[in-house]
């Protein structure tokens, strides 16, 4: 089965920089698992692997535009310090996450002033090409449920609703108790 739209993808990977250095890999851990077409990976590696199947593999170069998107200026602020936890130490280089309106978002601390902070709300990763080595490990439908939640279940998933437990339907959960 080829991956195409709806389709559940479970992949290994391993992303670096331009200059070969990692910066996300799924070694030593469970294959990423994925609902295809569903905007839950960067648009470049959706678009370059659609068509693989189980057992393929492939190198895929990602640019900025296609993974994070460019470095965005506006996106470098101050902030008063008064705005972040005193217990949190703040130095160059720190990366913390944010909680917005829209859930949570990471942010470097780019420099310190007497009485406010420059942080970078862009991705840690934006404007930066990315590498991918992938091996798709398995292509199959997804269950009615996976299309209902809109992602996929399972280990390695995003959203893992606990595979192994059984679930009971509402109507019978008060049977059970």
């Amino acid at each position: 089965m080829e991956i195409s739209d709806s389709k559940v993808v479970r992949m290994h990977y391993k992303g670096t920089l331009e200059n070969g250095e990692v910066f996300d890999s799924s070694e030593s851990r469970e294959p990423l698992t994925f609902l295809y077409g569903r905007g839950m990976i960067i648009p470049g590696l959706e678009k370059a692997i659609v068509g693989l199947k189980a057992g393929d593999k492939k190198t895929v170069n990602v640019t900025c535009e296609e993974a994070y998107g460019p470095v965005n200026d506006a996106a470098v602020q101050e902030v008063p310090k008064d705005q972040f936890p005193p217990e949190i130490e703040l130095k160059e280089g720190l990366q913390l996450m944010a909680q917005g309106p829209e859930g949570a978002f990471p942010l470097v601390v780019k420099a310190l002033k007497e009485s406010s902070v420059v942080v970078d709300f862009n991705h840690p990763l934006a404007g930066k090409n990315l590498n991918f080595d992938v091996e798709i490990v398995e292509v199959r439908e997804p269950t009615q449920e996976e299309l209902e939640h809109g992602h996929a279940h399972g280990a390695g998933s995003a959203h893992d609703h606990g595979e192994d437990e059984e679930e009971v339907p509402e109507d019978e959960q008060e049977k059970k108790e």
